[in-house]
């Protein structure tokens, strides 16, 4: 009500806009006198509250990278200590301007072999797992750029939703991006012989040197039926958050710019990122719990020997 006899009391005067007010509306509207007395008063308490978080609410959504909605924002706030109620929060974030950002459709970049896939379906759409390591899913993805495609492979701990692996090339070929990806994941990987690696039917994961380096670490492929998107669901809506959440946030002029832009995204994602799904935890958070309740043998030694 403030507000608006502010905007037209130069055209109407206070006096005249509260008498209508008043004439037109039963009660509870302010009179000039009302008025002149609270602008004396300056912002209430809630009013200078809710501008401290308005701003809160703008440096948090463009820190990550204006994606958060209502609950995550809510999560992210309550995280922080603020006591506040999800519908409040819905309202500040319109205050703001701010929004969440929803998921275009995936898109398809599988290449289908030449040869017999012969890996069974040991996920049957399930992407549960019991501890971290234990269910890794992949797949490949585009970034359009001025200069051409550039090509993005992730491996993914279905877990803790933490990017264990990724790699960025403008060409498609094996050894270029998905066999890269892998071989950062194993790398960091604690233990990978009980670990299942889902994938779809692409001609990259079915190839030879793919499936040999897999083999050698210990991991037992899987894949889906063909051409259905669901059965490598996980890697897909990473996939989607990839391109909701950065590429399509702007133009790229080649794939130096994207390589730099994607390390700070997998690095945001697995440290920074609150997950639904995880409890509105972040998946380095999630490993750091479960590593605290189930040590590996070399955390136990370690222990023993100090």
């Amino acid at each position: 009500m403030i507000s608006f006899i502010d905007e037209y009391r130069d055209h109407f005067g206070v006096e005249f806009i509260c008498q209508t007010l008043q004439q037109h509306r039963e009660g509870g509207f302010i009179t000039a006198r009302g008025y002149r007395q609270s602008k004396s008063r300056g912002p209430s308490a809630r009013a200078l509250r809710d501008a401290d978080l308005v701003e809160m609410i703008c440096q948090i959504h463009e820190e990550n990278y204006g994606v958060y909605g209502v609950r995550k924002m809510w999560h992210v706030l309550r995280r922080a200590g603020i006591s506040i109620g999800r519908e409040q929060t819905g309202r500040l974030m319109r205050l703001a301007g701010v929004c969440g950002k929803s998921k275009g459709k995936p898109p398809v970049t599988t290449r289908k072999p030449r040869t017999v896939d012969t890996r069974p379906d040991l996920v049957k759409r399930d992407f549960q797992a019991s501890g971290p390591n234990r269910l890794w899913v992949a797949d490949i993805t585009y970034v359009r750029t001025v200069t051409g495609f550039v090509y993005a492979a992730f491996v993914t701990d279905a877990f803790s939703r933490k990017i264990v692996g990724w790699a960025l090339s403008d060409s498609m070929r094996t050894e270029a991006l998905p066999l890269q990806a892998l071989n950062q994941a194993i790398a960091s990987a604690k233990e990978t012989t009980r670990l299942v690696h889902h994938a779809d039917h692409g001609s990259q994961y079915v190839s030879v040197v793919y499936n040999d380096k897999l083999t050698e670490a210990g991991i037992t492929p899987s894949t889906g039926t063909v051409g259905d998107s669901y059965d490598n669901a996980l890697a897909e809506n990473v996939n989607g958050s990839y391109k909701n959440e950065l590429i399509h946030t702007r133009r790229w002029a080649d794939v130096i710019e994207v390589e730099i832009a994607t390390f700070q995204w997998v690095t945001w994602w697995n440290e920074a990122r609150l997950h639904q799904s995880l409890g509105y935890r972040t998946p380095h958070e999630v490993e750091v719990d479960y590593w605290a309740h189930y040590p590996t043998q070399e955390t136990i030694k370690n222990r023993v020997n100090a």
